[in-house]
Parts: structure tokens; C-alpha cells; sequence
């Protein structure tokens, strides 16, 4: 999975669309306020979702930790300010269909780090999904891939 979202991730980096030029900052800012909008759903800050965001930063944009500590702070900043999950999804919504089925896939690794999956967590990820146009049985093949090994 790593692998597909580090393709995912500096295609949005490097390439532009048919429409035009990605805006790169914007992309990266409103992927990461995406996971920390997830890893804040239950209102509960955990260290093991906090490191999966990280984690997932660094290997996905290929960033030093340093470089995404400072774009996950300016994602929770945006997150807090936000008042719906459209002004990050509408960003995304030139991605190709496997890249935001990634991206999903992604924000289930957040929610699982923890251990459990909170219903507010499910609901996060299930209206990113409906808003980035990923059908409901994507939604489940994600939540499956992502699951960890029992």
C-alpha cells in the first residue's frame, strides 16, 4: 500500500492535470488535514495515531520528520479552523480514482493505530469517501486492506 500512495503522492508532487497545474502546497496541506481530521474524530489524542500520521507523511512525500511535523501542525491548525471536510476534498477531486482509493486506504492505517476504530472515525472516513466520489464498496475493500494482521 505504501507503495501506491508514494506513486500517489509524487504524481500530485510532480505532474499537473489535464486541466492545468496542481497546486502542490494545497494538495499536501489538505491530505495531511485529512489524516489529522481522522486521528481527531474521538477526541482523543493518541500518540500511536499521531505517529501514523507522521510515518505516513514522510514515507508518502518523501519528507524528512522535521518537514512533517511542520506540515501536520499547519493541518491541525487548518483542521480545528475548518468547519466541513469539503474544503479539503474538493482539492482531491482530480486525483484518479486509484489515488483516492490510496488516500482512503490511508486514513483507515490512521484509525486502526490505535487499536479501534471509533464510530466518529468511520463516519470521518465514510464522508471523505462519498465527497471524493470512492463507492461504498471501495470504501470497504479500504478498511479491509488496512486492517492490521490478527
Amino acid at each position: 500500500m505504501f507503495k501506491q500512495l508514494r506513486v500517489l503522492f509524487r504524481q500530485v508532487m510532480h505532474e499537473g492535470t489535464d486541466g492545468g497545474a496542481v497546486d502542490t502546497p494545497s494538495m499536501h496541506l489538505a491530505m495531511a488535514s485529512l489524516l489529522c481530521e481522522v486521528a481527531s474524530a474521538d477526541h482523543a489524542i493518541d500518540p500511536r495515531e499521531e505517529q501514523a500520521k507522521a510515518h505516513l507523511l514522510t514515507m508518502l512525500l518523501d519528507i524528512d520528520q522535521d518537514e512533517a511535523a511542520s506540515l501536520l501542525k499547519e493541518a491541525m491548525v487548518k483542521s480545528k479552523a475548518s468547519v466541513s471536510l469539503y474544503e479539503f476534498t474538493t482539492k482531491l477531486r482530480e486525483l484518479l480514482p486509484e489515488q483516492r482509493y490510496s488516500l482512503i486506504e490511508a486514513m483507515w492505517e490512521v484509525a486502526y493505530a490505535d487499536g479501534v476504530i471509533d464510530p466518529q472515525e468511520e463516519a470521518v472516513i465514510r464522508q471523505v469517501a462519498e465527497l471524493i466520489y470512492i463507492d461504498h464498496s471501495l470504501f470497504i475493500k479500504a478498511k479491509l486492506a488496512a486492517q492490521p494482521p490478527q
